[in-house]
């Protein structure tokens, strides 16, 4: 730009200004070369400008001079600074030159030699169809050459099978077996060969009959060197089978074992050999005290046809077996026997044949001797140190001799006798659970007043100032409980006592879980036996409730934070109640049911309805008197006495309810009822005096007192004995007795009472007034 003339200055200067009002405008912004130039140039213009503070002040041409002078000043500087870098750099900037030059050649050649290589492929077809089929000719030649691989591998694997099954040798074939086995079996993908090429298949198929004929025969040769008489009691190893007329080429015992740990089929051939030896060997040396074992070794024909022969035959001489000394001895000349005669003194063959008859040889000594031995008393336990002796000995050498593992993971004896008192507990808990069975389900429940102990059976209740009636099973079980935690869990250790407080707790379950069941018929009927279960269920809950405070400080250890029987006494406390209100309801039930016959008491003037209505009170009175009889002997007197009142109330205030429904009484038939509530009443003196406290011993009538205590407790009775006064009353000395408050007190209502003087007495004037004094007087 040329800034000579002031016309192009000012223009200069407009430009600066409006880019200087409008920064964020949408002119283009300038590279940051051009940037600090224009910043440079900003800053002369404002220091020339004779109002720096207002950019939109116009240049004067003094002012435009002077910006030029400034300008060309600045030129002729950054022109020398240009030329000095130059000078000063001539060579690097020669160097980059040149190597500018020459790479600009090389592309520009290289460019005109692949467009000299193109040009022909890009006129002629043929040469690019030509190129395609190359391609194709390779991949297909990749192909064949792995085809021809793969025919390779198969034809190698195809011989080496045929050679393996063509061996003289179960070794040789053996090995060959193993070594084609990671060729074709892949251990890592075991479920996926459904991907795999048939003829991958078929030899793999091929390989596994082989395996499975080979360990067929393997296993059978073993089983012919080892024979087993069939009488038991006797083996004999060979060293190699018995000739056979088939010409069978038979192999030795140790080439078989050794062919069949190569293909990992050792456990298949020895696990026949565990079983036979098991059943006719080691079953009559462990659970027979009067045997003997005895080896007989014979070489027929040489060293190499040497036979072994090894019996468990009866001993005359019947030695203390206390300790199992004698048993184990037996079993260790056993396994010796088999190390030395089968296994050949080989540990992983031992190892083999002891991981099939290792656990039941073990399961064996511990129930036919360890079970047995344990003491049944605890004074004994000490005698018991010599099993643990002798078991721990036993164990020690059949590690040394490899059969079980020295690590004492398999030391399934000697853990069995660190733990007898565990087994002592356990033992003596199924005794006292077989007596507690014993005790509950022979007990004769339908006759039990009439032994000749019956004094025996009645007892003090532990929380209660009662006594009650309980069941011989009862008072047995708790003699059980009490015997396995004062005896026995108090005076052991806190592992043992564990195990005899649960006995405890499953003795007192036994008769939650038996009884209800066994006698299932008789709680859903009113019967004396549902009586004593309640009896039964209300003295445990008592009994357990002291259970925690008898025997708290005596339990070792932190015992009693780990056991506790509170929530047995709540669900005997349940167990009660239940059978308590089952009896009451099926009570109040069948007297409903003898109350239905009376038809309501309506028409009783009629001789009929008399007799129905009388034979109706008959029957409440002697099912009453039939349950006073079987509860007052049975329950507590507080309870017998809640229950009876319970249902006394029931019937009274169902016999009231009915009779004030009628709704119109002749006056004979006011007579009638007054004589049917007479007839309840005096029938159940006896039932009345049983629920009156008699404190002195006398007998007990029913006089005043008697009356006032008994309306007391049974508020309906007194409701019911008012029902008779009122029958016979007049109307205005009904209305009197209302206004003084008597048959508000015996627990009559103000409509009760109005529909009473209504279904008596005629429509009247007086009726009406003694109605209203009725109705205006509250009760």
């Amino acid at each position: 730009m040329d800034l000579n003339s002031p016309h192009e200055l000012n223009s200069f200067a407009q430009r600066r200004t409006a880019n200087r009002a409008h920064p964020s405008g949408s002119a283009r912004t300038p590279s940051p070369p051009a940037a600090m130039a224009a910043d440079d140039v900003r800053e002369l213009l404002l220091s020339t400008t004779a109002d720096a503070s207002d950019p939109s002040t116009p240049l004067s041409a003094p002012d435009l001079r002077l910006l030029i002078d400034r300008l060309r000043l600045r030129s002729d500087r950054l022109h020398a600074s240009a030329l000095s870098f130059a000078a000063s750099h001539r060579g690097a900037l020669s160097t980059a030159l040149l190597r500018a030059a020459s790479a600009a050649g090389s592309s520009a050649a290289l460019e005109s030699s692949l467009d000299s290589a193109l040009s022909p492929l890009a006129s002629s077809p043929d040469l690019r169809i030509l190129a395609d089929r190359l391609l194709a000719a390779r991949r297909e030649l990749a192909e064949r050459q792995e085809h021809l691989a793969a025919a390779s591998t198969i034809a190698s694997l195809t011989a080496r099978l045929r050679e393996a099954r063509a061996a003289a040798s179960p070794l040789d074939t053996a090995a060959a077996i193993a070594e084609l086995k990671p060729l074709l079996i892949d251990p890592e993908r075991p479920g996926s060969r459904q991907d795999d090429p048939i003829v991958f298949g078929l030899l793999r198929s091929d390989w596994e009959q082989l395996v499975d004929e080979l360990q067929v025969r393997l296993a059978k040769n073993v089983e012919e060197c080892v024979e087993f008489a069939p009488e038991g009691g006797k083996v004999v190893v060979r060293a190699t089978p018995r000739a056979h007329s088939s010409g069978r080429h038979d192999v030795e015992l140790p080439m078989a074992l050794q062919a069949l740990e190569i293909i990992d089929a050792l456990d298949y051939g020895m696990a026949k050999i565990a079983d036979l030896m098991m059943k006719h060997i080691l079953v009559p040396a462990i659970s027979k005290i009067d045997v003997a074992v005895s080896l007989e070794v014979l070489e027929e024909g040489g060293p190499e046809h040497t036979v072994s022969i090894l019996s468990v035959v009866p001993s005359g001489e019947l030695k203390d077996n206390r300790d199992g000394s004698n048993m184990y001895s037996r079993i260790v000349d056993i396994i010796k026997f088999v190390l030395k005669f089968i296994c050949v003194e080989n540990s992983k063959w031992v190892q083999s044949l002891a991981k099939l008859t290792w656990p039941r040889i073990s399961d064996l000594v511990i129930t036919h001797f360890l079970s047995k031995a344990v003491p049944s008393e605890a004074s004994k336990l000490i005698e018991f140190q010599d099993v643990v002796r002798s078991t721990a000995e036993f164990e020690n050498e059949l590690r040394s001799l490899m059969f079980i593992s020295p690590d004492g993971k398999d030391g399934r004896l000697t853990q069995f006798v660190d733990d007898v008192e565990v087994h002592f507990a356990v033992r003596k808990r199924s005794e006292i659970l077989v007596k507690a069975r014993d005790a509950v389900v022979r007990f004769d429940y339908d006759n039990p007043l009439e032994s000749n102990d019956r004094d025996d059976s009645v007892v003090d209740l532990l929380f209660q100032p009662d006594k009650c009636f309980v069941s011989k099973s009862a008072l047995k079980l708790m003699k059980l409980v009490q015997g396995a935690l004062k005896q026995d869990a108090c005076l052991s250790s806190a592992r043992v006592a564990k195990e005899f407080c649960f006995a405890a707790r499953d003795v007192l379950l036994l008769y939650k879980a038996i009884v209800p069941v066994q006698l299932e018929k008789q709680l859903d009927s009113i019967s004396q036996v549902a009586a004593i279960v309640h009896n039964d269920c209300y003295h445990l809950s008592q009994e357990i409730l002291g259970l925690a405070f008898q025997y708290r400080a005596d339990f070792p250890g932190d015992l009693h934070k780990q056991v506790t029987f509170v929530d047995l006494a709540l669900i005997f406390s349940q167990m009660a109640d239940g059978v308590l209100r089952r009896q009451i309801q099926l009570a109040i039930d069948t007297i409903n049911e003898a109350i239905d016959g009376a038809d309501g008491f309506q028409n009783t003037h009629q001789s009929q309805q008399y007799e129905s209505a009388k034979f109706s009170i008959e029957q409440v009175v002697f099912i009453l008197e039939k349950i006073r009889i079987m509860w007052e002997s049975i329950l507590p007197r507080s309870i017998y006495r809640k229950s009876m009142c319970h249902v006394l109330g029931s019937i009274f205030s169902r016999i009231t309810r009915d009779m004030l429904s009628i709704d119109d009484m002749a006056a004979e038939e006011t007579l009638q009822l007054q004589g049917l509530i007479h007839l309840a009443l005096e029938n159940l003196t006896p039932l009345f005096i049983s629920l009156v406290d008699n404190d002195d011993g006398s007998i007990k009538f029913l006089d005043h007192d008697t009356w006032i205590q008994l309306d007391g407790i049974v508020p309906s009775l007194k409701k019911f004995r008012k029902l008779a006064e009122l029958l016979d009353m007049s109307l205005k000395s009904i209305t009197a007795a209302w206004e003084s408050g008597d048959l508000a007190s015996c627990g009559f209502t103000s409509s009760e009472v109005q529909n009473f003087v209504k279904a008596i007495f005629a429509d009247s004037p007086l009726r009406k007034e003694c109605l209203g004094w009725i109705v205006r007087t509250p009760a």
